[in-house]
């Protein structure tokens, strides 16, 4: 129901604009208009949408899987064996799609999305562009109760993997090793509660002075030292949507100088999930933050905005960066994440995951924050 509905909304705004008919190639949008999710290496998939249908262009693969999870009208699938009907190749297949529209007609596409020379065909062969990527972007950041719920799932299991994480390290350990308890109780938890469900998962752990100030670096064989700070990161998602936790924390006792920025990461933190409600601007969240940090004088080892929004994807607009004067919705759901990184000292971010409702800001993940709660002794 809430597929047709969403296709409905598209449409809607197709007509609206005057779209004939929509490319949708990005993988998350796929799975968001359609229930489909593919994995994706050398076989590309699109999804078209048209006023009255909707069809997949799809690797023989996964014609099993569309038939079982979408209400596609249509298939048009390629194969890769011979003596099969239809093409052989994505863009024969793509080719006849095209090959049916209405002369003229007018085509909706993702811009960072739709590849270049399928975008070219088209307008050699007369058909007027437009760009819906923002417009698909925009019904993504507004959730649904029935994508909120799922989230407040993945909220819980996103905090409990981190907490055993945490509470499993120990100096010796490599950063692949503590992840490990994390996944572990993902692996047993998710199957005991959630039947049937899937499951997907991302993990990482950089330590060390200069590894922590790599904001996005996977976990490695490193082993932990005493008196080494992690930043341990974790995303969650359960049957598609996601929740974040992110905590750095210490094995043995912090320096003094990391102490004092790791409080004041603590308080710009604080400050913005304290702040961020409906009706206040993207900017301003990112700047109740950034004010902390600038009152501390660390102003400069900021390297990244304060947040972003989460759902389908790991990251989705809308940004919480200093350019963006978007007013917050009811419905949308953010990742609450300033970051310190300084040379010699270590990283330092906390990451949550928020709700915003008419009636408040819901937090949907839970661990201490506390520098007495984060020291491994």
């Amino acid at each position: 129901m809430q597929i047709k509905q969403r296709t409905n909304r598209l449409k809607t705004f197709m007509k609206d604009n005057a779209i004939d008919v929509a490319f949708i190639s990005n993988f998350e949008n796929q799975f968001y208009f359609s229930g489909l999710k593919a994995i994706l290496y050398s076989r590309p998939i699109l999804l078209v949408i048209e006023k009255e249908q909707e069809s997949l262009v799809i690797p023989t693969l996964e014609e099993a899987h569309a038939k079982e999870k979408t209400d596609a009208d249509h298939l048009y699938v390629y194969h890769e064996v011979e003596n099969r009907k239809g093409g052989m190749s994505y863009h024969e297949q793509v080719d006849t799609v095209i090959s049916k529209l209405e002369p003229g007609s007018t085509v909706g596409i993702e811009y960072n999305a739709l590849p270049t020379d399928i975008t070219l065909k088209l307008m050699e062969q007369g058909f007027d562009i437009r760009n819906i990527q923002n417009e698909v972007a925009t019904m993504r950041a507004v959730k649904s109760d029935e994508e909120i719920e799922a989230m407040r799932h993945s909220g819980r299991l996103v905090s409990n993997a981190l907490e055993q994480t945490i509470t499993n390290t120990k100096a010796g350990m490599s950063e692949l090793e503590i992840d490990y308890y994390g996944n572990e109780y993902l692996f047993k938890e998710v199957p005991k509660h959630f039947p049937n469900s899937t499951l997907d998962y991302f993990v990482m752990s950089p330590s060390g002075l200069s590894r922590t100030n790599m904001p996005h670096v996977f976990s490695n064989t490193r082993q932990l030292e005493n008196q080494d700070i992690i930043i341990h990161s974790r995303q969650v998602g359960l049957n598609g949507y996601r929740a974040e936790c992110e905590r750095t924390y210490f094995v043995g006792e912090p320096t003094e100088r990391q102490r004092e920025v790791f409080n004041v990461m603590v308080r710009a933190q604080q400050a913005a999930l304290d702040f961020i409600k409906v009706g206040v601007t993207a900017k301003d969240v990112n700047q109740q933050a950034l004010d902390v940090i600038k009152a501390a004088g660390l102003e400069e080892y900021v390297v990244h905005r304060t947040g972003h929004g989460i759902g389908v994807g790991f990251h989705e607009e809308p940004s919480l960066r200093f350019d963006n004067d978007l007013v917050l919705e009811a419905g949308m759901v953010f990742c609450i994440e300033p970051g310190i990184y300084i040379p010699d000292v270590g990283g330092f971010r906390h990451s949550d995951t928020v709700v915003l409702t008419e009636q408040g800001t819901e937090v949907i993940t839970d661990y201490p924050k506390n520098i007495d709660s984060l020291i491994i002794r």
